[in-house]
Formats: C-alpha cells, structure tokens, sequence
C-alpha cells in the first residue's frame, strides 16, 4: 500500500504543536513495507478537511488521520469523513462505558458532550484507546483504507503500535540501516560517494545531515531478512571503504551514548567543568542510563569568581590569558578532574555570542582535556554565530575527541 497521512488542528498550522505524530507514523509504515509518499496538514474546518481527503483518496491506498477525535466542536474528523464516505455514525458501547468510568472514577460529572468521543464509523473496526477516551478506527470501503488515530501522542503510538501496524502487516518488508557520521561534511560525504548515490537502486541510500552530524539511511525491501541484511552489509562496506573513519554507531545512537558506552568498557570515570556550555555537556551525559557509573558529578562554572573560588583556577591565569583561553580551558579540566577524583576531566570555555568577549569573536571556543596518566591537552574551535548549535557542536567535538583519541 501507498500511503498518505493527513494530521488534523488548527494549532498544527499556527505552530502552537509540533506534528510529531506524522514522523512516528511514517518511520513505523517504513519497517513494515508501507510507502508514505505524502504528508497533509489540515485545519478544523469541514470543507477543507473533505477536499484533503478527496485529494488523497485520488494518490493513496491507505489515509491515516491523527487528531479531531475529541468532545468539542472543532473535533470534526469522523463527522466530517463519515458525511464524506456517505456513512452513519453510532455509539461504540464499550467506548461509551470506559469514558463513563473514567469520570465516575474522579467524581467528576460527565458532560453531554463527552459521549461524542465515543462515536464511531459504522461497520468499522474499532481500536481500543488505553490511554484515553476517544477509541481510534479501521475502514475499507471501495478500494480505500481509512484510519483514524487521535491526536494525543500518548494515545496515538500505543495504540498504532498495539492495533493499527498488525491490520497493516504487508507481504514485503522494509529493513533499514542508519550509519552516523561526524567529522565530514555533507557535500564532502556525497560527494566521496557521488557513484554509488547516482546508481543506487536496491538498495536505497538517504543522506541526512543535522548539527554537525551526517546519516545515510540505507534501505532495501524484501521478505527475506537474512537477503535483506546481506544486501544492506555489501553496500555499507562500499560506504564505509570511503568514509568509514568518520562512522562512529548505528541507528538511534549518539555520540553521547558511545561515549558512556567505551568508558563502561574501559572501566573510566569523567567529570566536566563547562562555562561557555552552561551544563549542556552534563546534561546529555546524565540523560543516558547507567551514566552514574562513569559520571560522579560536575560543575558549571559561568562566572569568573566560580572558577576561582571553586575550580580553583588561578587568578593570574584569567588576568594574564583570559577566560577564553587555551590556560583557562586546561586549568578548569584538570582542576574538576581532581575535585571529582575522576580518571578525566573535560572543560568548555568560549564565547556563545551575540557579543564578542576579551577581543575574541562569536564562536571561539577552547575544550580541555586532563587524564590521571599526566596527558592533557586542548582543541581550539571556531565555530558560527547561533548561541544554541554554538554549544551544541562544543559538546558533540568533544565526545568525538574522546571516541577517537582519548581513551585508545
């Protein structure tokens, strides 16, 4: 099947949500073989929300629907799509008896309105809602699928992982590699592998690049996993052949989330000082689970008088090279390694911007590296002019540094 997804709101189009439902659908269609070839956004307005249908029922096999399922009277999905399809609407009764308890339960008397959640698409196959009121619904009629999910991510992705995918199982199965890379550029990577890109077929190759970092989603469909996987093994050694220095993991991982996983293996400890970074660092470590066996603690030390009095950074050291400097940077890592006892000490220190600081532009940064073993040393970065990827690239150099040179 050939599918189109169509997210229901207003507030989609005036920014107030982010439509994340639209990527959690098509990234879960992908691993069961489903295309999705296009993406609608519609507002609470019945006459626009029928010409989108009309449309994608002239392109799509399969029609997903997220939101507008609700009690109010903006939530117009299934009234407008059953006056659309010609179709009645009836109480689903164990829908209706759920969202009774729910306010039974809380004491709360139930308004009228509330047993419109529980309507229904006659004749359609209804999808239990665990996490909410509105139960979501399946429909084939006259070649077409229809699937009706509500908008609340919380309700929407157990039940489209728990009812909707197995209605939606396909014969032929998409499996996918994703290949992380960090160090090269986009145009660089393409361009390093331009032949394969152009000649690609089956299987697929997907360049994405974000923060630095750059994907190749490799993608091929076939019932057969064990075909499938040698096929995805033959052209990531092509790739890797080419750029595989730059590959550090697979999949979800980050560059974060490899780190905590080589100082596991290597039996390390690290603790960070970060001025410039604000605890960015710290706060992408502490975010992975397990972090507490390599990662004793740390310290943000903005000002001039925190890394002093606490880091115990010399005085003549900020007087004589500044904050912002390859003296500072050092002092500051090899000051938090010996406070925390740990076996590394990494520091952040630069100017995020939008000013210039101690006559050094926007985007100068200086990370530090201090090991128990003596070895200690700093990268001087120069990096744009947005405050925020300013420090997020700071953080993601720096688990590069120590993937790659550090702890080997």
């Amino acid at each position: 099947m050939n599918a189109e997804i169509i997210a229901v709101g207003s507030e989609l189009l005036l920014g107030q949500i982010v439509n994340t439902n639209t990527r959690f659908i098509s990234t879960k269609l992908a691993e069961i073989g489903i295309n999705v070839f296009y993406h609608t956004v519609v507002g609470d307005n019945r006459k626009r929300f029928i010409d989108a249908v009309k449309i994608a029922e002239a392109r799509a096999d399969l029609i997903i629907f997220t939101g507008g399922l609700g009690p109010t009277k903006d939530d117009l999905t299934k009234e407008a799509l059953a006056e659309h399809l010609q179709m009645a609407l009836v109480h689903d009764e164990e829908a209706l008896l759920m969202i009774q308890d729910f306010f039974a339960k809380r004491g709360h008397g139930m308004t009228e309105n509330n047993k419109k959640q529980a309507l229904v698409l006659e004749g359609s196959h209804v999808l239990s809602n665990l996490h909410g009121m509105a139960p979501g619904m399946f429909l084939t009629l006259h070649r077409k699928n229809y699937l009706l999910l509500p908008g609340p991510p919380m309700e929407m992705e157990p039940m489209f992982v728990d009812y909707a995918i197995p209605l939606l199982s396909s014969d032929s199965t998409i499996t996918s590699r994703v290949l992380r890379f960090y160090g090269i550029g986009e145009a660089e990577l393409e361009t390093r592998i331009l032949d394969l890109l152009e000649s690609q077929t089956d299987p697929t190759i997907a360049p994405l690049a974000s923060d630095g970092e750059v994907t190749l989603r490799l993608t091929t469909k076939n019932p057969n996993v064990q075909f499938a996987t040698k096929k995805l093994d033959e052209i990531e050694a092509k790739i890797t052949d080419r750029v595989g220095d730059f590959l550090y993991g697979y999949d979800s991982t980050s560059l974060m989330e490899e780190v905590c996983k080589l100082l596991k293996k290597e039996n390390l400890t690290i603790s960070a000082a970060e001025s410039f970074t604000g605890g960015l660092f710290q706060q992408e470590l502490t975010a992975i689970p397990g972090v507490s066996a390599v990662f004793p603690g740390g310290i943000v030390s903005y000002s001039n008088l925190v890394k002093m009095q606490v880091l115990g950074v010399e005085a003549e050291i900020i007087r004589d090279h500044g904050v912002v400097s390859e003296e500072c940077a050092l002092s500051m890592a090899r000051s938090v390694r010996q406070l925390f006892h740990t076996d590394i000490g990494v520091s952040f220190t630069g100017v995020a911007g939008p000013d210039e600081l101690e006559g050094k532009s926007v985007g100068t940064v200086f990370i530090g590296f201090s090991f128990q073993d003596g070895r200690a040393f700093t990268q001087m970065l120069q990096l744009g002019l947005t405050r925020n990827s300013n420090r997020i690239r700071a953080v993601k150099q720096a688990c590069s540094i120590l993937l790659k040179k550090c702890i080997y």
